[in-house]
């Protein structure tokens, strides 16, 4: 693999996408005003006025543009075949994506046939394309098994779908989801130079470029939301990336693409939980997200977005972390070390931010406890 060529064709097409986000994004706002394409402001919502979406149009012409336009010029060396076929998939797969989010930009589609259109871009890929999370390995062990396809095709489209709808669910204040979507594929990128995986390269620092230029006027005061168009297709475009990127998916090393969005997934996940013990139904959208919590206990809308973009790089390590032990043969170790680690840190910070249950804080008791019975014993010492 020619390292010249990928620093080259990484940092050319970074620059490149870069631009035409930042110059496009002002058109699509002006679009956005012109067909109605609006967000209004109402009890869920943070912000107070009238704000044009599809911004996430910038950011897939972008990526699409300069994808295409490298294409043709890649060495066969640093893109296989095969390659091209996963770029194929991640391209055609967005596009779906890309207009059911347009779509629902401008007219507020119906929930299910969302879902629908979602599920027929993850059969896309898998179908159209045979791209599949393929293989299993036995925990602390080295023998990696191939998945029957019975197993492998489902679990690869529930993955495609919930990373989707991931992101979308933490798109909730300026910057954010862009923010989080950018430090995610910051990771993949890091860890796919050191695995010298050139098609990752390509596509993370391409997509890396569009995001980062579309943050120049989205982040707070925002000027234009992304919208559906943008969260959608960063959350197919991080699922995609997440599984090429490491394709010894298995029961240890998926661990790895989790922590890449462990924002989104833990929010998502705590989002289920809270709305499971309070009676409501799952999809019902509520005010009790990471950032709204954050809000609510005091910090400002932007001290609140760069306290969730230092969690999201804190995964993000983790994950870099993890990865580079798996390939000096210390993965299942330092794995399990990861789990139990950001478990019990995940618990203390959703006790602490109220994200499930403002009232119950049973660890943070527990160590209360503990503490005040020590204190105890030390002085009648």
């Amino acid at each position: 693999m020619p390292t010249g060529w990928l620093v080259g064709i990484g940092a050319a097409g970074f620059a490149l996408a870069l631009a035409i986000s930042l110059a496009l994004t002002p058109f699509v706002k002006a679009f956005a005003v012109k067909i109605g394409a609006l967000d209004v402001p109402d009890h869920r919502k943070v912000h107070t006025r009238v704000m044009p979406r599809l911004g996430g149009l910038a950011i897939y012409a972008a990526f699409t543009a300069v994808i295409l336009l490298f294409l043709p010029w890649m060495p066969s060396g640093l893109l296989s075949s095969n390659d091209r076929n996963l770029i194929g998939a991640l391209l055609c797969g967005g596009t779906l994506i890309v207009l059911l989010g347009a779509l629902d930009d401008r007219f507020q589609l119906n929930a299910k046939l969302k879902f629908l259109v979602q599920i027929a871009a993850a059969c896309v890929v898998v179908f159209g394309f045979g791209v599949k999370i393929d293989l299993v390995n036995i925990p602390f062990g080295s023998a990696m098994q191939p998945m029957a396809d019975g197993l492998a095709i489902p679990l690869t489209i529930f993955w495609i779908v919930g990373v989707t709808n991931a992101i979308n669910l933490i798109d909730g204040l300026d910057g954010l989801a862009a923010g989080v979507s950018g430090i995610a594929i910051g990771t993949i990128l890091v860890m796919a130079a050191l695995m010298g995986q050139g098609s990752v390269i390509l596509l993370s620092t391409v997509l890396l470029g569009a995001v980062a230029g579309f943050l120049h006027y989205n982040f707070h005061p925002a000027k234009i939301f992304m919208g559906d168009t943008g969260s959608l297709f960063l959350g197919f475009a991080l699922a995609m990336l997440s599984m090429l990127g490491f394709k010894q998916i298995t029961v240890v090393s998926f661990v790895t693409p989790i922590l890449i969005i462990g924002v989104p997934l833990s929010d998502t996940f705590f989002a289920i939980v809270r709305r499971w013990v309070n009676k409501k139904p799952i999809f019902a959208p509520d005010k009790g997200h990471l950032h709204h919590r954050l809000q609510q206990l005091g910090f400002s809308h932007r001290q609140a977005v760069l306290i969730i973009y230092g969690i999201a790089a804190f995964f993000g390590a983790c994950a870099i972390v993890q990865s580079v032990a798996t390939n000096k043969g210390m993965g299942n170790w330092v794995t399990f070390i990861v789990i139990c680690v950001l478990i019990f840190l995940l618990q203390i910070g959703a006790e602490v931010t109220g994200i499930v249950d403002k009232s119950k804080r049973p660890v943070i008791d527990f160590l209360n406890r503990m503490f005040l019975r020590q204190q105890t014993q030390s002085r009648s010492k």
